[in-house]
């Protein structure tokens, strides 16, 4: 019995799924810190916006 393709598949699988587990990990890193800094812009032009209206009143 022979079993090599079976290993050989085993590990080609396992590495596949490694390799996607990190990216796609990555990717969500990269997103959400995308996320953080465009909520923080929106929050701090908010903030600026709203200084600049009530010195002018």
């Amino acid at each position: 019995m022979n079993y090599l393709n079976y290993v050989i598949a085993a590990y080609a699988v396992f590495a596949i799924v490694l390799v996607w587990d990190f990216v796609a990990t990555r990717l969500q890193i990269r997103r959400e810190l995308r996320n953080a800094r465009s909520r923080a812009a929106r929050q701090a032009a908010q903030t600026t916006r709203s200084q600049t209206s009530e010195l002018s009143r």
